[in-house]
């Protein structure tokens, strides 16, 4: 077993989810009370997380962006206020890059 990292192990070898389309103000997105799916929130008993709770969303939002696919960013997050709430967030560095890339120039995109 490998015992340091290097590019092509461990979590910032893996992709970024970011969909073409999550700025479509048509997707169906979450409300509520939600539980996030096993492979983002993998800790047992699951949580329960108040979407209209700040504090809540944040912590989603965080989850989501880390570990989950472009069908749950594209359900979990509103990019208007991901958008937002970006700066408070607690991210890994490949995965604020990514996002931040996206901001200055996904969303420029005819």
């Amino acid at each position: 077993m490998a015992r340091t990292r290097n590019p092509w192990l461990g979590p910032a070898s893996r992709p970024v989810a970011i969909p073409d389309d999550i700025d479509d103000a048509t997707l169906l997105k979450a409300s509520g009370v939600v539980e996030l799916p096993l492979h983002i929130s993998w800790s047992e008993p699951s949580l329960a997380y108040d979407l209209s709770r700040r504090a809540d969303r944040l912590r989603v939002y965080e989850q989501v962006l880390r570990e989950g696919t472009e069908d749950d960013v594209r359900y979990y997050v509103d990019v208007e206020e991901l958008a937002r709430v970006f700066d408070e967030l607690v991210l890994p560095p490949y995965v604020r890059a990514a996002w931040s890339e996206w901001f200055r120039h996904g969303r420029d995109r005819p």
